[in-house]
C-alpha cells in the first residue's frame, strides 16, 4: 500500500489538492440551495431546482469539457474549470442580495459546468501514471482527498449565513469564490501528462463498437446508477429533513457531513480491496449496500435514520463509481479515450441531473417513503448486474 503511494506522481497529489478545495461548492449547494430556494423561489416544489441545475451543467458540460481538453489540454482547462466556478459563487452571492432566484438557478449552473470539468481530472490522473495497476489507488487518493470538500462546503455555508445580515447565505458564496482562488493557485502547479501512444494499438473505433462492449457496459452502469440513487435521495434529505420532519439546520448538515465523508473517506482503502479481491467483487459489494441503505431509510424519520441511510449511501456509491472509473479504461484504446470519457459523463451525469431534478417534485408529492421505494428497481438491477461481471470474471480466470 504506502510502496503504491510513494509512486504515484506529482499531478495526482496536485489534484487531488485543488479538488479538495474546488468541490467545495458542490456539499455547499446541498446543504443550502433549497432552504434558500424555499425562500426565493415561486412555489415550494422547486426548492430543488437550483441543484438540479447545478447536475444538469454537469450533463450538458460533459461532452465539450472532454472536447475541450483534448484541444487545448488538461492544464487549461482545468483553469477554465475554476474560472467558472468563481463566477457560479458570485452570482449565488448576488442572487441573496437582490433576492432573485433566477441569479441563484444561474449561479447554481456555472457550478455545476465546473464540475464537467473538475470530473475530468480522473482521467488526467490516470494518464499520469506509470503503472496501469495503480489506476485504483490514484483514484482512491483523489477522492480521500475529496472529503475535505465534504467539510469545507457544509462548514462555509453555516458559518457564511449570517456573515453578511441583509443577504441570507451571501457570506457562504462569498467564502466559496474565496476558496476557489486559492485552488487556483494549488492548479499552477500541475503539468500536462505526457501520454504515449501504444503503437499496436490501431485505428480507433467508432463509439457504436466500443459501447457494444461488456466492460463498457459494466462500467457505465455503476457511475450511472451509482450516482443517480446517490443523487436522488441526497438532494431530498435536508429538505425532509428541515422542513417536513422538524429537524434542525445544525442535524442537516452533520448528516450531509457525514454522508459527504462516507463518500469520500472509504477511498483510502477502496483502491486497494480492488487490488486485492477485484473489481467485481466490489461492485457486489456496492450493489448490496444500495440495497441496505433502502431498507434503513424506510425505518422511520428519526435523526439515525437519516444518518445511517446516508452513510451507507456515500459507501455505496464510493464502490460503485470507483470501481467503474477504474474499469472504464478497458474499454478504450489511447486514441479513443476522450470520445469514450465524454460519452461515459455525458450518460452518468444526465441520469444524475434527471434524477436531482425529479428528487424535489416526488419528495413534496408522494413523500419520503415511496421516494425510498422508486431506488428499488435501479439498485437491484445493479445487482444483478455485478453478480454477472463477478461469475464472468471467475469463468475467466485461469
Amino acid at each position: 500500500m504506502f510502496t503504491t503511494l510513494s509512486r504515484l506522481p506529482a499531478n495526482v497529489w496536485i489534484i487531488a489538492l485543488s479538488l479538495s478545495l474546488a468541490f467545495s461548492g458542490v456539499p455547499l449547494l446541498v446543504l443550502i440551495s433549497g432552504l434558500l430556494a424555499a425562500e426565493l423561489a415561486p412555489v415550494k416544489e422547486m426548492a430543488t431546482l437550483p441543484l438540479a441545475l447545478n447536475v444538469i451543467g454537469v450533463a450538458v458540460s460533459s461532452i465539450p469539457a472532454a472536447l475541450l481538453a483534448k484541444r487545448i489540454g488538461r492544464k487549461a482547462t482545468g483553469f477554465t474549470g475554476l474560472t467558472l466556478s468563481f463566477c457560479g459563487s458570485l452570482l449565488c452571492a448576488f442572487s441573496t442580495f437582490v433576492g432573485s432566484f433566477t441569479f441563484l438557478l444561474i449561479g447554481a449552473f456555472f457550478i455545476g459546468t465546473s464540475s464537467a470539468v473538475f470530473q475530468q481530472f480522473r482521467f488526467a490522473a490516470i494518464e499520469s501514471l506509470q503503472y496501469k495497476e495503480d489506476t485504483g489507488p490514484a483514484i482512491s487518493m483523489i477522492l480521500l482527498c475529496s472529503v475535505i470538500a465534504g467539510f469545507i462546503g457544509p462548514e462555509i455555508g453555516e458559518r457564511g449565513r449570517d456573515l453578511i445580515p441583509q443577504a441570507h447565505y451571501a457570506g457562504s458564496f462569498l467564502l466559496m469564490a474565496c476558496v476557489t482562488i486559492i485552488a487556483m493557485l494549488v492548479w499552477t502547479r500541475f503539468s500536462n501528462p505526457v501520454v504515449v501512444a501504444q503503437q499496436d494499438e490501431g485505428k480507433a473505433r467508432p463509439l457504436s463498437v466500443i459501447i457494444k462492449q461488456p466492460v463498457f457496459f459494466i462500467a457505465l452502469s455503476a457511475s450511472l446508477i451509482g450516482y443517480a440513487v446517490m443523487s436522488f435521495l441526497m438532494t431530498s434529505t435536508p429538505i425532509s429533513m428541515t422542513a417536513m420532519h422538524g429537524h434542525s439546520l445544525v442535524d442537516s448538515k452533520w448528516v450531509i457531513q457525514s454522508h459527504l465523508a462516507a463518500m469520500f473517506a472509504p477511498s483510502l482503502i477502496t483502491g486497494f480491496l480492488i487490488q486485492r479481491f477485484g473489481l467485481a467483487s466490489i461492485l457486489v459489494t456496492g450493489s448490496l449496500l444500495f440495497i441496505a441503505v433502502l431498507i434503513v431509510a424506510l425505518q422511520g424519520h428519526a435523526l439515525m435514520h437519516y444518518w445511517w441511510s446516508l452513510v451507507l449511501l456515500g459507501l455505496a456509491w464510493n464502490f460503485l463509481f470507483i470501481s467503474g472509473t477504474s474499469l472504464l479504461p478497458q474499454s478504450y484504446r489511447h486514441s479513443e479515450r476522450f470520445k469514450v470519457q465524454a460519452v461515459n459523463d455525458f450518460a452518468v451525469f444526465s441520469s444524475q441531473a434527471l434524477a436531482s431534478l425529479s428528487a424535489g417534485w416526488v419528495l413534496f408529492q408522494l413523500g419520503w417513503e415511496k421516494q425510498v421505494w422508486m431506488c428499488a428497481p435501479p439498485c437491484l438491477l445493479m445487482l444483478g448486474i455485478s453478480i454477472y461481471w463477478l461469475l464472468r470474471e471467475k469463468h475467466n480466470s485461469p
